[in-house]
């Protein structure tokens, strides 16, 4: 949080800023007055305009052990210990950490979608020990994810990303009890199947959030 000090440095140098040009000469006529920073007391050119005191930027600097530099035609005055107020969160999106894992771990969801949809499709006989390394590694980059999760935006997202993964677990899941249970799957089984269709409507609204780098929720990872 922002001290005292540090805000009221940080007031009196934007009103030197900004009003110091326009008053030059008036300051350079202006007696050497005490001043007195939050405690910190020192020697700067002081003006009263308008029932209102200006104080001269490199006074100023000396009393907050600052430095004054230029940049163009701006006045620049850093005071040690204040910083620029943080961006909020919310601002900020996902962070770079947090879109590289969660781009990992819903690709590696994909790719076990992929692999259980083709096993349908091509009547290839669903087993758990191929599935579970596709389940396994999902499982392991969406802990990756949730080590990473920095801002607002990561930690909304991921609630989202793991949703995403238990869907397809049980869609797994289902299919291969009824591989075991000797039941005729077709083919065509996940084009009329709800959970399938959740998986992918999900799947889209993760590709969207992560291509706009903001969260959005608009109700398919629910």
């Amino acid at each position: 949080m922002e001290s005292e000090r540090g805000r009221t440095a940080r007031r009196w140098a934007v009103v030197a800023a900004v009003v110091l040009p326009a008053l030059g000469l008036s300051l350079a006529a202006q007696q050497t007055t005490s001043l007195m920073v939050n405690g910190q007391q020192g020697s700067a050119k002081v003006v009263q305009v308008g029932g209102h005191n200006y104080v001269e930027v490199d006074g100023l600097a000396r009393i907050t052990n600052g430095t004054v530099s230029f940049k163009g035609d701006q006045i620049l005055l850093s005071v040690p210990g204040l910083t620029a107020p943080a961006a909020p969160e919310e601002a900020k999106g996902f962070s770079k950490e947090f879109m590289t894992a969660a781009i990992e771990a819903m690709a590696r969801v994909r790719e076990w979608h992929a692999a259980l949809r083709t096993a349908i499709e091509k009547n290839v006989p669903i087993a758990d020990d191929w599935l579970s390394t596709y389940q396994t590694q999902a499982q392991q980059s969406l802990r990756l994810a949730s080590v990473a999760i920095n801002t607002d935006a990561d930690r909304k997202a991921y609630p989202f990303m793991v949703n995403e993964f238990d869907n397809m677990r049980n869609l797994n899941q289902k299919y291969l009890a009824k591989a075991k249970a000797l039941d005729y799957i077709d083919p065509s089984s996940l084009q009329s199947d709800p959970l399938d269709q959740k998986i992918v409507a999900c799947g889209h609204a993760l590709t969207a959030m992560a291509s706009t780098q903001q969260f959005i929720d608009d109700g398919s990872c629910q």
